[in-house]
């Protein structure tokens, strides 16, 4: 789950993170009101509370929202009305909103803070050494993923503990690599521990400094903040659960959230149906060998219930940019006739109208093929993950 800027950062703040003062505003009128509350001379930033990073370059799609990006410096306090009407209800879009965009239904007003220079900081998981990585970077404009794709090796990478605090030695490691004057070492050592600490106690999986400031009394300020938290472990946080915007998700993530099925969508033209995201992350992968790139996935782990399987399913069949559908399914407490079953219902309500290749495996696995044989539905079988792709990305170019 991801949560906007603004919370992200009173998160932060109840851990001893320096953050600027400001205040949320879902009208003009009250961000006129926020600007004189948060710094009565100025400057301000405005800010369009999107959950998407690059905010600052991106664009908005109606005429009227004026040519600067979702972040703007403001001098004058009398502008901030009109900065602000510009922004909501429009439509922006970031290089990480897809063209479609995200519309604008609050922004921030926050006090300008002068900092003497910015710096990249990040924790996230590293699931292969069951541990955390602490990613240190110095950035122009921001611009971190322009920074990893073209020089990766400008990004530092620190392995952390996943129960105990940092320790002095990788505090001078970060110190060292981004020239930081003496003075800032207790804050950076400040700012380190209480990421790491948020992280543990909040059951994040990211979470995202970009950029901290660098003042020149030599503290640190989280000028953008973005938190994500793990989906799995927010029962343990009502508090954190109501965080969740669902004008921020899409119509079909919800329907999928209805079932207590995970949803995801990309840039690609193939939907795949998993009881697993391994299975999907392995399906993703041999399809993007072969060129192919994933519409969306749809995890029906959990799902024990005819119904509820096919309305799943449905989604899938329903998204307009799904050209082929995957489906693999290892049978275990969620048996493969089940499956099947949910197949044949959602068939019948909206159709098949693209190629779908199905592999199971394991419980009632005969039995689901059966059921499919006898539907008659134009279904096209696979042995194996490896044989699914093949035959997917076969029907696929005979399609086109």
């Amino acid at each position: 789950m991801n949560i906007h800027e603004y919370q992200a950062k009173k998160i932060l703040q109840e851990y001893g993170i320096k953050i600027p003062k400001g205040k949320i505003a879902y009208t003009p009128n009250e961000a006129k009101k926020a600007a004189a509350e948060v710094s009565p001379k100025g400057p301000w930033m405005v800010k369009a509370q999107i959950q998407s990073g690059a905010r600052n370059r991106g664009y908005f799609i109606e005429k009227d929202a004026g040519s600067e990006g979702g972040i703007r410096l403001v001098k004058s306090r009398r502008n901030i009305a009109s900065q602000a009407e510009e922004m909501l209800g429009s439509t922006l879009v970031t290089m990480q909103t897809g063209p479609a965009g995200k519309k604008v239904s609050r922004v921030y007003v926050e006090a300008f803070n002068e900092v003497e220079r910015y710096f990249y900081i990040a924790l996230a998981v590293n699931r292969v050494k069951a541990e955390l990585t602490l990613l240190i970077a110095v950035v122009k404009d921001h611009d971190i993923l322009k920074l990893a794709l073209s020089r990766p090796e400008d990004i530092l990478r620190i392995s952390l503990s996943i129960g105990q605090e940092v320790d002095k030695d990788k505090v001078t490691q970060v110190i060292k690599f981004l020239k930081l004057k003496p003075r800032s070492a207790k804050y950076l050592a400040k700012m380190i521990n209480s990421l790491h600490q948020v992280f543990m106690e909040k059951d994040a999986s990211m979470i995202e400094i970009n950029p901290v400031g660098v003042m020149k009394n030599g503290e640190l300020v989280a000028l953008d903040a973005k938190i994500s938290f793990d989906d799995n472990a927010l029962f343990r946080h009502p508090d954190l659960a109501k965080l969740k915007d669902d004008c921020e998700v899409s119509e079909r993530e919800l329907q999928a959230a209805k079932y207590r099925f995970t949803y995801s969508e990309f840039e690609g033209s193939v939907g795949c149906i998993v009881n697993g995201d391994g299975l999907a992350l392995a399906a993703m992968d041999l399809l993007r060998e072969k060129g192919i790139g994933t519409a969306c996935f749809i995890n029906v782990k959990g799902g024990v219930d005819k119904d509820k399987i096919a309305s799943g399913i449905k989604i899938i069949m329903t998204n307009p940019r799904v050209e082929g559908i995957l489906l693999n399914i290892l049978g275990g407490f969620l048996r493969c006739d089940l499956i099947a079953d949910g197949i044949v219902s959602a068939a019948s309500e909206v159709g098949l109208n693209v190629p779908m290749v199905v592999r199971f495996e394991g419980t009632n696995k005969e039995k689901a093929k059966e059921i499919l044989y006898t539907s008659r539905l134009p279904i096209i079988w696979a042995d194996s993950m490896e044989d699914s792709v093949d035959k997917l990305a076969q029907a696929l170019e005979e399609a086109a």
